[in-house]
């Protein structure tokens, strides 16, 4: 083992900050990070076995123990528990001989249940590994077991044909790609990367700037920050050294927009990112790439390196004095990481705990210099911005939402998908889009998002003004349970809190339980109360983005159907615990002071 693991520390160079990387070399090798492992990397990193071990515990997908030669990872999310999950779960218990959150009695498979892996639009899925299977059915993981018990690996399982992993066709083989309306931005074919980019490098990087604010673009991750004003503030901020970093890490359950734009148009990414590496005056930048999206990483690399082939990636870009680099900075599984600053913590190798801000990561980002952090869906969009002006961006769109997005449908419709919209479109316009029928409830930007009612908010306008979306609707029909489904996303909030701030980390954990009572009939109007009063409190004291909307699917709810919630409400008759005799309680305490008394003489 040993000299295994000095192998991985000289491959990085003993780099406390690529400790993500060292830890997946090591999972890699033996499925989980052996104790002797970290002594090992302890004294080549120079850090503590404690440290080590304190960064791969805060990721789910790195274990410190045996956990089974092949390691599956069930997606529960609300939509797959829609479409089979539980039947899904019994086949895999069933034809594993495996309990969930352990392993079998050979030591072949582990089992487990994880959050969204960005397949809404294809559940139940799960990961083995690194290898995706979706639509599954009891039927289908039988065969899978099947085929692993006799001999054959997940890849060979999936990959029968033995596709290339670095080609697009391995990925299609491995997942649907439903691409139901594209428009005016996205998925184009034609860009010409090298003429664009000649026409980038003859612009001061001023200009580039200039452009990016004359569109009015905002980020696309959830918060709607202007973009050109982001890289403006971080190309004026001092400091040599700067970076750019694509947050990939699309964790909001029923979102897979990202995946698709990584899938069907990763140059577009890249070369969004070379820009504006460009425009800052950065020459260094990092994709920080879901786990769950291994089964894409290689793709990705190739594309990046056709474009290093065609000198338009690495040193001395096109002939020009400016050069850009990118690699892939894998996450471990941990939905907190969306968040920029958490983002930042693991590219350096730490726990993804959020940042106290200010400082931004505009003045201080990554290893304490200027960094600029743009989602998938931005990056692919600066492309067309720069091709077609900022002026023709900006005439699409309402004034201050301005442009197109990208939708991930998921749910009760006829065509859950991808659909590419202008802002400014209504809801009702939406559902009509993709056949939602008999529609109850929209969740509208996932679990941290806001649950409408379809028939009170049909009228709604998505941009940031109104309905904000940052790129997910799930479509529920008058046959679902919404306040199971607020209840799961409660849960899935408990799951991914980080833990640093205790109203996030004990009063999601209320409003979980708070749920159950709910639905359980065991709640009164005082208990609906204290939760709007504790989700003020979760909301108001938390330093990052899971804190301040975990609530909100119990408090939108209840501002949506107020209904649902009165007809779980107890009927209270009386209170509903005795109240505190002080009086008896001391009777009492005298009564049988006098008889242990009593029983003490007795024997003396």
């Amino acid at each position: 083992m040993k000299q295994e693991i000095l192998d991985i520390l000289k491959r990085y160079n003993s780099n406390k900050t690529r400790l993500m990387d060292i830890l997946w070399n090591v999972h890699n090798i033996y499925g989980y990070i052996p104790d002797e492992a970290l002594t090992i990397l302890s004294k080549g990193l120079n850090m503590s076995k404690i440290d080590i071990s304190e960064t791969a515990s805060f990721y789910h997908f790195f274990h410190d123990k045996p956990s089974g030669k092949y390691r599956i990872y069930i997606a529960e999310t609300v939509i797959a528990k829609m479409n089979g999950f539980h039947e899904v779960v019994k086949a895999l218990e069933q034809e594993t001989g495996c309990p969930f959150g352990g392993t079998d009695a050979t030591g072949t498979f582990g089992l487990y249940e994880t959050s969204c892996i960005g397949l809404s639009d294809q559940e139940p899925a799960m990961l083995i590994d690194k290898v995706v299977f979706n639509n599954l059915t009891p039927k289908k993981v039988k065969n899978i077991i099947s085929q692993i018990k006799s001999g054959k690996t997940p890849l060979e399982v999936a990959n029968p044909d033995k596709i290339d992993s670095k080609d697009v066709s391995y990925i299609d083989n491995l997942v649907q790609t439903t691409i139901y309306k594209s428009g005016p931005v996205f998925f184009k074919s034609n860009t010409d990367y090298k003429d664009l980019l000649i026409k980038c490098l003859d612009f001061h990087p001023l200009e580039i700037v200039e452009t990016v604010s004359t569109s009015n673009i905002r980020g696309r991750g959830g918060a709607g920050f202007p973009t050109g004003l982001k890289w403006q503030l971080c190309r004026e901020a001092d400091g040599e050294q700067k970076y750019v970093i694509c947050n990939a890490d699309e964790g909001e359950p029923g979102t897979f927009k990202d995946r698709i734009l990584l899938t069907r148009s990763p140059k577009d990414v890249l070369v969004g990112m070379i820009i504006g590496g460009y425009a800052i005056g950065s020459n260094y930048g990092i994709i920080y790439l879901r786990s769950e999206y291994w089964y894409i990483k290689e793709y990705i690399e190739n594309k990046i390196q056709e474009l290093k082939n065609e000198n338009l990636l690495g040193e001395n870009i096109l002939g020009s004095s400016f050069s850009f680099n990118i690699r892939i900075q894998m996450g471990a599984g941990a939905y907190v990481c969306g968040d920029e600053t958490a983002l930042l913590e693991s590219c350096e190798g730490k726990r993804g705990t959020p940042r106290v801000k200010p400082p931004y990561p505009i003045q201080n980002g990554y290893l304490g210099k200027p960094t600029i952090i743009n989602n998938v869906e931005t990056f692919a969009a600066i492309n067309r911005i720069l091709e077609e002006g900022g002026e023709w961006y900006q005439e699409m769109g309402t004034e201050n939402s301005t442009g197109t997005r990208l939708l991930s449908v998921s749910g009760d419709c006829e065509k859950p998908g991808i659909y590419e919209i202008e802002w400014g479109i209504t809801l009702g316009e939406v559902l009509e889009m993709v056949g939602a029928k008999n529609t109850k409830a929209v969740q509208v930007s996932g679990a941290s998002g806001e649950c409408v009612s379809a028939k009170l908010a049909k009228n709604r306008i998505i941009c940031y003004s109104d309905l904000s979306c940052n790129g997910s609707l799930m479509i529920f029909d008058k046959t679902r349970d919404v306040l199971g489904i607020v209840e799961n996303f409660m849960h899935f909030f408990v799951e991914e809190s980080c833990g640093i701030c205790i109203p996030c980390r004990v009063g999601n954990i209320d409003l979980h339980n708070m749920m159950k009572r709910i639905r359980a009939g065991k709640a009164t109007q005082k208990d609906l109360d204290d939760v709007v009063s504790w989700g003020k409190i979760i909301k108001s004291t938390s330093r990052c983005g899971l804190g301040t909307t975990s609530p909100k699917p119990i408090l939108t709810t209840l501002d949506q159907f107020p209904e649902l919630y009165k007809e779980k409400i107890a009927v209270q008759k009386g209170p509903l615990l005795p109240s505190f005799d002080m009086d008896n309680a001391l009777l009492d305490h005298d009564n049988a002071h006098k008889e242990l008394s009593n029983k003490n003489a007795a024997n003396e």
